[in-house]
């Protein structure tokens, strides 16, 4: 295959000495990214190493400027117009400003991904930086490798929540913000639905009367089992209704845990573009871990209803990062822009010192949630966990790889081992059906979450 016209336009004379390649036979370390950006004073494009992290408080606090990634719809407007699947790391191709990381000018060759065919450009690094010789030359990315993580280790957490605290604390003193970092009680709802949870003796009528209580609670309930997504039989009339004929005990006491710590908190109004809402993070995930539940072998299987609640309530800590964290979430959202192929998680413990994870994983602890459900939000980015309770973080990574793979917007995603199926007794063919199905059914999903969310 040729080079496209406009890529050795922007080569010029460099284009004789380049070879073209599977991106599989490039290095790593050779694979270059080009980040569009954008503020008021206009379009940047900043150029990095393809698997760094692009710090984009660093870059902006370089620039003096407030830089954040370019629309998406923008983004693809300007690549329909050169013809190209994705833009190589070649600013010629826009013509705008450029930045290139000093990571970039280290490299004895560079591979420029062309997108189409999975193919890239391999040229020696003296030729990339003769062709980017106008772009400035700054120090704004992060090698994976250089980030001091131990998400792994939960025995750690309180000791990095109490640190990352109080620097938080210190920094929120000094932008002249609150400087108090208190979160909300569990609210009045999940107070009683845990105790229900608890008692052996509880039965339908208590769960309908604790519904029932909270109006706005009772008429999502209500809705929700009216939803195509159940197809019920006839009109629901009442909560009674829907949790004796549609839903059931187990369900409707999750969906209104999950609802009722949802509300506890705002919605933030920042969030990272092209990623999902919280809330529609929270259907998929709660669906696909009961789907996977299902699946495992009799006796072998956890419990449904504490597998789904788990889903329902696996991002909870974004919620409590945007509300205790404010202008340093907004520092998150921009970086998860610029590094849509991180996980979140490195990205936080770079930015904060503590992940989500971790944050929300303390707080329900707290609050006395099942210890199944704390540890499932702990180690839902760690598949290698295998302590107390291991299976249902498990079923919440795998979910999240499945969902992803089907273009459902939840973060970076990996790649999931025969092994790992094998592990939890679950048919790899039989589920991949699965989900097929469960996001074939998207807009049921997409319903569903906005009853939440109302």
């Amino acid at each position: 295959m040729e080079l496209p016209v406009v890529v050795r336009q922007a080569l010029g004379d460099s284009a004789a000495g380049v070879s073209l390649r599977d991106v599989s036979q490039a290095r790593d370390d050779e694979l270059l990214r080009m980040v569009l950006l954008s503020d008021e004073q206009g379009n940047l494009q900043a150029i990095c190493r393809q698997g760094d992290m692009l710090d984009i408080d660093a870059l902006n606090k370089e620039l003096g400027r407030d830089l954040r990634v370019m629309k998406r719809r923008e983004q693809v407007r300007i690549r329909e117009r050169s013809g190209l699947a994705e833009l190589p790391a070649l600013p010629s191709l826009t013509g705008w400003p450029a930045v290139v990381d000093t990571r970039v000018d280290e490299q004895a060759s560079v591979a420029l991904v062309l997108g189409d065919q999975n193919l890239c450009v391999v040229m020696p690094g003296d030729e990339f930086r003769a062709i980017t010789a106008a772009a400035e030359r700054k120090a704004f990315s992060v090698a994976p490798d250089t980030i001091a993580v131990n998400l792994n280790s939960p025995e750690r957490d309180r000791d990095q929540l109490h640190s990352a605290i109080r620097r938080f604390t210190t920094l929120r003193i000094q932008q002249r913000l609150e400087d108090t970092l208190e979160l909300p009680p569990l609210p009045e709802t999940a107070q009683r639905i845990i105790h229900l949870r608890v008692n052996p003796n509880s039965v339908m009528g208590d769960l309908v009367d604790v519904v029932e209580s909270d109006p706005s609670l009772a008429a999502q309930v209500v809705s929700w089992a009216s939803s195509s997504f159940y197809a019920a039989a006839g009109q629901v009339r009442s909560v009674h209704d829907a949790v004796s004929r549609i839903l059931g005990f187990d369900l409707v006491m999750n969906l209104a845990m999950g609802l009722s710590l949802g509300r506890a908190l705002k919605q933030p109004q920042d969030h990272p573009e092209g990623y999902v809402d919280y809330w529609q993070q929270a259907i998929w995930q709660a669906q696909s871990a009961g789907i996977l539940a299902s699946m495992m072998p009799r006796g072998e299987r956890p419990v449904f209803g504490l597998a789904y609640l788990s889903g329902l309530l696996h991002n909870f800590g974004y919620l409590v990062l945007a509300q205790v964290f404010p202008p340093h979430f907004k520092l998150v959202c921009r970086a998860l822009e610029a590094n849509p192929h991180m996980d979140s998680s490195l990205i936080e413990h770079f930015l904060l010192g503590v992940t989500r994870e971790q944050i929300a994983a303390e707080l329900m602890q707290n609050w006395g949630m099942p210890d199944e459900v704390c540890l499932a939000i702990r180690n839902q980015k760690n598949p290698d966990y295998d302590g107390a309770h291991a299976v249902y973080g498990k079923l919440l990574w795998l979910g999240r790889q499945l969902l992803t793979r089907r273009g459902v917007a939840l973060g970076a995603g990996e790649e999931v081992s025969a092994e790992f199926y094998e592990s939890l007794g679950l048919d790899r063919e039989k589920v991949e059906d699965q989900f097929d199905e469960l996001v074939h059914n998207k807009d049921s999903i997409m319903a569903m979450a906005g009853m939440m969310s109302q």
